[in-house]
C-alpha cells in the first residue's frame, strides 16, 4: 500500500506536477502527508486533505482508493474484487493504528466517514456516507464516553437514515425529533425491502460501492455534460475517521470561505451550525449562524480558522472552500478545495490574485471562463424597480437578474427549458436530483438554506442568479407565475421588469482583464472591419441550435482571409479553428463583447500548448 511508491507498475503515471518520479497507482493509498501522487491519481478530496495534512494542519485521518479503483469496479460488474476488498482492510488498520480505535470495536469505537472526491469539482453530484460503523453497542459506548445519550442515538440515527437513503435507495424522510435508529431501520425495510448492514464492514463495502456507483448517476452525468467533462475519468472514494459537530458544548460544523464567494471581496465569509453535521449545512435544511456567531462563542476557533484559511489561501494562491468541524472545542478540517464563485467573483478575485503577485497574468486570464464574462455583462435592473410588486427578499446566493414563469419542478423545469420558455425554478430546498433544472432555468430560488447551501455552491458554479433562505411556505402561489429575480439585491418582484446594458467599463476588474487579454493574445480582436473582412453570419456559417459547432467546416469557410467575423467564432470550435487557420484578426459582430473572444481565443491558444507538451 501507499503513500510511497513500491516500483512503477503497468498502469504506472507521472506524479504531481513538479515531482519527476514515475509512481505505481495502489489499490489503497493512506493519506499521510507524504503522497506524491496528483489530483488526477487521489481525486480532489483526498489530494487537498494530502495538502493540508503536509502543511501539519488538523485533519482527520483518512485513506483513499484512486480514481483507477472507480475503472475496475465498473469494469468488473459493479464490484470490489478480492483485491482491492484486501486493500482496503489493510487502510482501515492503518487507520485504527492511527486513531487507537477499531471500526465496530465496543471498547473504542472508530466511525468514519465515505465520501466521494473526483479530479475535477463536481460539489454536491456524487454520494456522501457518514457516521458509518455504528452498530448498537457503539451507541452505547458513544452514550458512556461521551456522557451524552442523544449524541449517540442521534448519531446511529443519522447513520441509518442516510444509509437507506444513499446506499439502498429508500425514499424515507430525514430523521424528525424523537426517531431512533431502530424506527428508521424499520422504515427503510418497510419502504425498499432492504435492511440496513449491522455488521460494520458490510457497511463500508455497500458505502464504497455506493459512491463508485454515484459516478454513473442521471444528474453526475448531466453535471458533466453541462461542463464538457470526460466520462472516462472517475471518482475516488476517500474513507475518513469521523469528528462530531454534534457531540455538545463546544462542537458544532460550518463551511469557511476565505474571500467572499458572491463578490469576490477580500472578506472571510461563512456559515457556521452548532451541534450539527455537515450534512446539516450543505443540504440547507437547518438554520445556520454567520462566522461572527463562530467568533463571539469560539473565539479562539474563530482565529484559528481564519489563520488557517490564510495560508492554504497562500499555499494554492487561490479563493479557498473549507469545510471544517468542532469537537468540544477543537478545530478539524475535513476538506478545502478552490472555492466556487459567482462569475463577478470570478473576474474580481483573478485580477486581485494576480496584482497581488499571487499568481501571474495569464493564470489570471485562464481563471476567467468566456461564459463567466458573458454572465457578467448581463443586464441589470433599469431604474424604476423599486415601485415594482415585491414577492420576497431573500438572501443572494449567486448575483444577477433573471425573469421568467416560475415552475416548482425540476424536470418540468427541464422540459419547459427545452421548449424555448425562460423559467425560474423555485423549491423549499435544492439536492443533487435537482440538477437538470437548476442547469434549464434562468435563476434559482429557495425557501431554506442559506448561501454555503446545495442550490448556492451549485448555482455559483453554473453562473445562474439565485436567491436563498425565502422562508418556508414564502413562495406557495408562485407557481406558474411570471417573476424577475434579482440576486445581486436578494429580491423576488412579481412580472417581468426591464433591464439595462452593462459596460466592461462599468466594472474595473472587467477593464483590467480586457487590457491584459489584448496584450497576451494570439490574434487581435477589433470592433471595426478592415477591409475583405469575410463575414461568416453573411456567408451561412452560423451557430445552429440543433447541431454542434464544425471545426473543420469553420476553418474550410475561413481559410486565406486575414480578416473574420461571425457568431460561430465565439464558441471553443471557431477560436480553434481561427488559430488552424492563421486569421490575424478578428472583428466582432454587434453585441459581441470583445473579452468574450478574446478569452475563447486565449484559452484555445492554452489547450494548443498543452497538447505540444
Amino acid at each position: 500500500m501507499a503513500p510511497d511508491a513500491r516500483g512503477p507498475a503497468a498502469h504506472a503515471r507521472p506524479a504531481e506536477a513538479g515531482v519527476t518520479a514515475t509512481v505505481a497507482v495502489e489499490r489503497v493509498v493512506l493519506l499521510d502527508g507524504s503522497v506524491a501522487l496528483g489530483k488526477d491519481v487521489l481525486g480532489g478530496k483526498a489530494w487537498g486533505i494530502v495538502r493540508m495534512r503536509r502543511l501539519g494542519l488538523p485533519v482527520p485521518g483518512a485513506f483513499v482508493l484512486p480514481v483507477t479503483e472507480c475503472h475496475r469496479y465498473h469494469e468488473n460488474g459493479r464490484q470490489l474484487d478480492d483485491e482491492t476488498w484486501q486493500a482496503v482492510l489493510e487502510g482501515l488498520r492503518r487507520l485504527e493504528q492511527e486513531t487507537g480505535r477499531r471500526l465496530g470495536d465496543p471498547a473504542a469505537p472508530l466511525l468514519v466517514s465515505v465520501r466521494s472526491g473526483a479530479p475535477v469539482s463536481m460539489p454536491g453530484m456524487m454520494d456522501t456516507v457518514l457516521n458509518l460503523g455504528m452498530t448498537d453497542e457503539v451507541e452505547r459506548t458513544l452514550a458512556q464516553v461521551s456522557g451524552d445519550p442523544d449524541f449517540a442515538c442521534d448519531t446511529h440515527t443519522r447513520f441509518c437514515s442516510q444509509f437507506g437513503r444513499i446506499v439502498l435507495g429508500a425514499d424515507v424522510d430525514a430523521p424528525g425529533p424523537g426517531s431512533d435508529a431502530e424506527r428508521t431501520r424499520a422504515e427503510i425495510r418497510g419502504d425498499c425491502g432492504r435492511d440496513v448492514p449491522r455488521d460494520p464492514l458490510e457497511q463500508l463495502r455497500q458505502a464504497i460501492s455506493a459512491v463508485f456507483d454515484s459516478w454513473r448517476s442521471r444528474r453526475a452525468v448531466a453535471y458533466r455534460k453541462h461542463w464538457g467533462i470526460s466520462e472516462e475519468g472517475g471518482t475516488a472514494v476517500t474513507v475518513q475517521a469521523m469528528v462530531f459537530g454534534n457531540l455538545g458544548e463546544g462542537s458544532g460544523t460550518g463551511v469557511f470561505f476565505t474571500r467572499d464567494p458572491l463578490t469576490g471581496a477580500a472578506e472571510p465569509y461563512g456559515e457556521w451550525l452548532p451541534g450539527g453535521q455537515g450534512e446539516d449545512v450543505v443540504s440547507g435544511t437547518h438554520a445556520v449562524q454567520t462566522l461572527a456567531h463562530l467568533a463571539a462563542q469560539l473565539p479562539d476557533v474563530h482565529a484559528e480558522l481564519l489563520s488557517i484559511g490564510r495560508t492554504l489561501e497562500r499555499e494554492h494562491g487561490d479563493v479557498q472552500d473549507i469545510e471544517f468541524t468542532v469537537e468540544r472545542g477543537r478545530l478539524f478540517l475535513l476538506q478545502a478545495r478552490a472555492a466556487k464563485r459567482s462569475p463577478a467573483a470570478a473576474v474580481r478575485t483573478a485580477v486581485d490574485f494576480a496584482e497581488a503577485g499571487a499568481v501571474d497574468r495569464a493564470t489570471a486570464l485562464r481563471r476567467v471562463t468566456p461564459e463567466q464574462v458573458s454572465s457578467v455583462l448581463q443586464p441589470r435592473l433599469a431604474g424604476g424597480a423599486d415601485s415594482a410588486e415585491v414577492l420576497s427578499r431573500a438572501e443572494p446566493a449567486c448575483p444577477g437578474v433573471a425573469s421568467g414563469v416560475v415552475v416548482t419542478d425540476s424536470e418540468a423545469a427541464a422540459a419547459a427549458a427545452a421548449e424555448g420558455r425562460d423559467v425560474v425554478l423555485v423549491r423549499p430546498t435544492t439536492s443533487p436530483e435537482d440538477i437538470t433544472g437548476m442547469i434549464a432555468a434562468r435563476a434559482v430560488v429557495t425557501e431554506l438554506g442559506g448561501s454555503t447551501s446545495h442550490a448556492a455552491v451549485v448555482t455559483r458554479a453554473l453562473g445562474r442568479p439565485c436567491v436563498v433562505g425565502a422562508g418556508s411556505g414564502a413562495t406557495a402561489g408562485w407557481s406558474g407565475r411570471e417573476v424577475t429575480v434579482d440576486a445581486t439585491k436578494g429580491v423576488v418582484y412579481a412580472g417581468r421588469l426591464p433591464t439595462e446594458a452593462v459596460r466592461v467599463e462599468d466594472d474595473p476588474s472587467l477593464s483590467r482583464l480586457l487590457e491584459w487579454a489584448r496584450e497576451a493574445s494570439p490574434v487581435q480582436v477589433v470592433e471595426e472591419p478592415e477591409d475583405g473582412t469575410r463575414d461568416l453570419d453573411a456567408a451561412g456559417v452560423a451557430l445552429a441550435a440543433d447541431e454542434a459547432p464544425d471545426r473543420s467546416r469553420i476553418v474550410e469557410a475561413i481559410a486565406g482571409n486575414r480578416s473574420v467575423r461571425g457568431s460561430i467564432l465565439a464558441c471553443p470550435a471557431g477560436a480553434d479553428a481561427v488559430l488552424d487557420s492563421g486569421v490575424r484578426t478578428v472583428v466582432t459582430c454587434p453585441g459581441q463583447p470583445p473579452l468574450v473572444l478574446l478569452l475563447h481565443l486565449l484559452h484555445a491558444d492554452a489547450r494548443r500548448r498543452e497538447a505540444a507538451a
